[in-house]
């Protein structure tokens, strides 16, 4: 599905489809996390049942303000991982929301455009 940005100046997700997710025009075909300033970043997970605390650590910033809202795209389907694995973004007061990542790419482009602080982590399923 080919998807449009709002705002010119922000990271954005053009398009998705099975495997692959393409920042600004560029496809991925491995997991990511995408800020609406700088470029996609590789996210170190195939597979949901692989994520451990430290992934999720690794969406906080090591200085500056932290995301109003983390959404995790989960890969094909809808599936949530244990609480206990979100507690560095609940320690911080940051929003968690989960979905499958095609979800999850419309949402960050909506959010995005608005200007909020948002991070989308998305598992690319091979």
């Amino acid at each position: 599905m080919k998807l449009h940005a709002d705002r010119p100046d922000t990271t954005a997700i053009t398009a998705h489809g099975d495997g692959w997710v393409a920042v600004n025009g560029q496809r991925h075909h491995q997991s990511i996390v995408v800020r609406p300033e700088g470029d996609p970043e590789a996210w170190s997970c195939t597979r949901l049942e692989d994520l451990t605390t430290a992934h999720f650590e690794s969406l906080l910033p090591a200085d500056g303000p932290a995301p109003e809202l983390v959404l995790l795209g989960s890969g094909r389907r809808l599936r949530f991982v244990p609480p206990a694995l979100l507690a560095p973004l609940i320690a911080r007061r940051v929003g968690v929301e989960t979905m499958d990542t095609a979800a999850a790419c419309r949402t960050y482009n909506i959010l995005a455009g608005e200007g909020r602080r948002v991070v989308a982590a998305l598992l690319i399923e091979g």
